[in-house]
């Protein structure tokens, strides 16, 4: 597969969701121990990587947490698993992990259906600046 960075955990996230974009910043900030690489959905190597992991893009379009030679995960435990590893108050959310599948992702549906009427959407993937580019893989 693809050349991927073994000890990182790869976060694929819509490129275009405003929603998106700030929770990818959010995180950057408090990725303290540096756990996390970063890559656009509709990238190139987005889709490879969703291709390789065989994933239905028709059940998720908006955060995919892949642990490269472990695991993937997508929804509410992706964005669960992710708060985990932040160095903020956030990371307490984890406990939400027990809660049923249907009822979590119940909820973190009905906020992906509606991020771009809430949040907006952009014309295109973002483009970080010099000093986040070492955080994203394309």
């Amino acid at each position: 597969m693809i050349n991927l960075p073994e000890n990182k955990k790869i976060i694929l996230f819509d490129g275009v969701c405003n929603l998106c974009d700030v929770s990818v910043q959010f995180i950057i900030k408090n990725d303290k121990n540096d756990v996390f690489r970063f890559v656009a959905i509709q990238s190139e190597l987005g889709q490879q990587i969703i291709k390789y992991l065989g994933i239905d893009t028709s059940k998720t379009d908006s955060i995919i947490l892949y642990e490269p030679g472990i695991a993937y995960y997508f929804k509410a435990e992706a964005a669960l698993r992710i708060a985990k590893e932040l160095k903020s108050w956030h990371a307490v959310l984890y406990i939400f992990i027990h809660v049923p599948n249907f009822i979590k992702n119940g909820v973190y549906d009905f906020i992906a259906k509606n991020r771009y009427k809430w949040y907006g959407k952009k014309e295109a993937c973002m483009i970080p600046t010099p000093e986040l580019k070492a955080k994203f893989l394309e």
